[in-house]
């Protein structure tokens, strides 16, 4: 891999994870791990230009339609893809359909790019996760076998310890925390061959003392409330959080964000 290497823009595909949910700025936007990567990224590169066309709640199908066709014709020097966990939390879910729409998006993404940058997704630990944790787990063999076939980067975020803490993870349970996103800006800042900024970005934070048992049930049933509920809601009726939502970059700009 080259170290240090220099590239002059990016384009990241996918869903909440990547248009940067719960990483709230001051404006109520979003910034995420993208646009931090993106920051780093432009410092080096003078013209640096970033698109991200994450959409939160869009699936491997949605990604593949809407997505996928414009990122190709961007041609960046950098394409991230991470897309499929949406459809695993689904009630049902085809995965020979999902692996099969992944493999299409990486068939045609790989030779639209330099460099094309899969994950294994970070997850935390939570008895609704896991109902769901044998599709994640199938999902993320087959990024592998892809990027192996296709020869693209993968950054291994599910088997970070530091990112299956619940203090790395929002009042919903299935978005990071800003801290959260800084590690995983970090992971693939690594994973593209630069020098580390943060080498124990893995690492699990200090152990604390756990909430008391009132204090876990009333954040149970807050998150029970105010997030499970209307997401549940939303599976059975098919219905998505980021419907009619526009991406939240579309277009391949000169960046000049803060990291």
């Amino acid at each position: 891999m080259q170290t240090n290497p220099t590239h002059t823009s990016l384009v990241a595909l996918g869903d909440s994870f990547t248009e940067g949910m719960s990483d709230l700025l001051p404006d109520g936007s979003y910034r995420g791990w993208a646009d931090l990567l993106a920051a780093r990224m432009a410092a080096r590169s003078p013209g640096f230009r970033y698109a991200n066309l994450a959409v939160r709640g869009k699936l491997i199908g949605q990604i593949v339609e809407e997505q996928v066709p414009v990122a190709v014709a961007m041609g960046a020097d950098v394409i991230t893809l991470v897309g499929g966990l949406n459809d695993t939390l689904r009630p049902k879910c085809d995965m020979g359909r999902v692996k099969g729409l992944l493999t299409e998006a990486v068939e045609r993404l790989t030779p639209a790019c330099k460099e094309l940058v899969l994950m294994r997704s970070p997850g935390r630990q939570g008895p609704v996760l896991e109902r769901f944790r044998p599709r994640m787990e199938e999902l993320f063999v087959h990024v592998e076998e892809l990027a192996e076939r296709h020869g693209a980067l993968v950054v291994d975020l599910y088997g970070a310890p530091s990112l299956g803490d619940p203090r790395m993870w929002d009042i919903d349970r299935l978005h990071l925390t800003a801290e959260g996103h800084r590690r995983v800006a970090e992971a693939v800042w690594q994973g593209l061959g630069h020098d580390p900024e943060d080498t124990e970005w893995h690492t699990p934070m200090p152990a604390t003392l756990p909430p008391g048992w009132a204090a876990r049930r009333v954040a149970d049933a807050r998150f029970a409330r105010q997030y499970l509920l209307p997401w549940i809601g939303r599976r059975l009726t098919g219905r998505s959080s980021g419907d009619g939502l526009p991406p939240k970059r579309p277009d391949l700009l000169p960046y000049e964000g803060q990291a």
